[in-house]
């Protein structure tokens, strides 16, 4: 099978026509983006979900001004005292709408008092149980994603993300939208090809996989890894740098690999300790700073790059990445 006729390739080429659409809309967000009076946010998501409420996390107390604060659903449904959320704004993510453990946490901090925010990515109501219990709805595109892994709805959440920010507070130019979308267009339309690359001997047969990225980029760095996991079966661990640096690093060996993701190519100071101690160790790395977009749009670009490089992956394997076995779009725990 070729890249070109896998599902979760079209997904990917699809991506800069679906961030444009998003943009249009992106004025209703001021009615959408509900927060707290004390400029405050909940979030909760699982997955690829759980992993684009870590990158609002960093870019709304970043830039936005807006605290934002995880909620772990096991301790709302044991709680054994009804927790106080009146007025306070509670944003659920969930790609199909459909996580019962999600829908099932919001409507009992709804219970609680909560406002509550549905992001996702289906615009079918009736096939959306989260997005009819919120208040509000932010539809990331009417364009269903099917393969297992998300691809485009990931980066439709860090773009809803990013949007809000703009609304909230001004945080960006409106240039750094566009030309983000340019950009990834412009990349798209390269052939990137990670087989021709340097790293790719090395990656191919690594034992370990690892993604370290710091800010936004630890968000990037966990979602990679489990890119990788679901599509290529790698065994792919992603990392915050101090994280990294605390422990973490002490396991890997020449027969690993580690992408650094980095926001330019002089590295942070804690990234620049992170690659030595992989020097001193003998572990192959890459580092992966895209320079095409500013700083944090460029993560967009570095996620589109790796989930590149896990779909070459899993077919260099032999395995679908579209359906990947024991896999479900739509996992159940609850």
């Amino acid at each position: 099978m070729k890249p070109e006729d896998t599902l979760t390739y079209g997904d990917i080429m699809e991506i800069p026509s679906l961030l444009e659409d998003f943009s249009l809309r992106a004025r209703a967000l001021k009615k959408l983006a509900l927060k707290s009076g004390e400029r405050e946010v909940y979030l909760v998501g699982r997955g690829s979900s759980g992993n684009a409420t870590l990158f609002a996390k960093y870019i709304w107390e970043t830039y936005a001004g807006v605290i934002t604060n995880f909620i772990h659903p096991h301790s709302i449904f044991e709680a054994r005292i009804p927790l106080h959320f009146k007025g306070h704004a509670v944003w659920a993510f969930s790609q199909s709408g459909k996580s019962k453990d999600i829908t099932a946490c919001l409507k009992k901090l709804m219970d609680w008092g909560a406002k509550g925010v549905a992001v996702t990515n289906e615009a079918d109501a009736g096939a959306n149980p989260l997005a009819r219990l919120a208040d509000t709805h932010i539809l990331l595109s009417n364009s269903k994603e099917v393969p297992v892994a998300a691809t485009k709805s990931f980066i439709l959440q860090l773009w809803a993300v990013l949007w809000t920010a703009q609304i909230w507070s001004g945080s960006f130019r409106e240039k750094d939208f566009r030309g983000t979308v340019l950009a990834i267009r412009k990349f798209l339309g390269s052939g990137f090809d990670p087989r021709k690359t340097a790293f790719w001997p090395k990656l191919k047969k690594a034992g370990v996989i690892g993604f370290v990225g710091r800010g936004p980029f630890n968000a990037v760095a966990d979602d990679s890894a489990l890119k990788f996991r679901e599509m290529a079966k790698a065994h792919a661990l992603g990392y915050s740098a101090a994280e990294f640096l605390h422990g973490p690093v002490g396991a890997y060996t020449s027969k690993d690999f580690v992408f650094l993701l980095s926001p330019s190519r002089k590295l942070p100071e804690d990234m620049e300790k992170v690659r030595l101690a992989l020097a001193e160790r003998g572990t192959p790395y890459h580092v992966l700073a895209p320079e095409q977009a500013a700083f944090p749009f460029n993560c967009l670009l570095a996620d589109i790059q790796i989930k590149l490089t896990a779909l070459h992956l899993s077919l260099a394997k032999g395995l679908n990445p579209d359906n990947p076995k024991g896999l479900k779009k739509v996992t159940q725990t609850f």
